[in-house]
């Protein structure tokens, strides 16, 4: 069985004005498009209330770095109380939402993807003397990656939902 830690847990909370497509499609192409992550839609449920929605969404993403390691992550995201407003930006009436998000992102570092060094305990021994002595370094610079994307997508999304839902005066 792979060796699977959890390096970073951060998350991101926007009630206002934002384009709930523009958000998801912004979050999926960071990923998908802009660093090569491949992304899973594990879980997406949407409830209708009245004029609101409420929507539950889990991403699974990941990317295979070498035979021996791999960053993953979770992106769990919930919107609350989503409900459509017309708003006006420079004169022009544009279609928004209005509501609640909440973006929890959970950074990972697999190591021995394969489990390749999992079939007998002396294996499983050389592993953890490999993680620890050979490798601590690589292993050390794979988790300050993946708290750097972690911290660099968030704050792009926290950009992305200021510019977008940004009111005009």
């Amino acid at each position: 069985m792979s060796d699977k830690e959890q390096v970073i847990k951060e998350k991101v909370i926007n009630t206002g004005i934002f384009n709930y497509p523009a958000v998801y499609s912004y979050m999926y192409d960071w990923f998908k498009i802009q660093e090569g992550y491949g992304v899973t839609e594990e879980r997406y449920s949407e409830k209708v209330s009245g004029n609101s929605r409420n929507i539950e969404a889990k991403w699974i993403i990941g990317k295979k770095i070498s035979d021996y390691f791999r960053m993953e992550f979770t992106l769990e995201f919930d919107v609350k109380d989503l409900t459509d407003v017309e708003v006006e930006i420079d004169g022009v009436k544009k279609k928004m939402n209005k509501g609640k998000i909440t973006i929890e992102l959970k950074g990972y570092l697999t190591k021995d993807v394969e489990s390749k060094w999992d079939v007998s305990p002396m294996y499983r021994f050389m592993r953890d003397f490999y993680n620890k002595y050979i490798v601590p370094n690589r292993v050390e610079n794979m988790q300050d990656k993946i708290i750097a994307d972690t911290k660099k997508f968030l704050a792009d999304v926290k950009m992305f939902l200021d510019v977008v839902g940004k009111k005009p005066y």
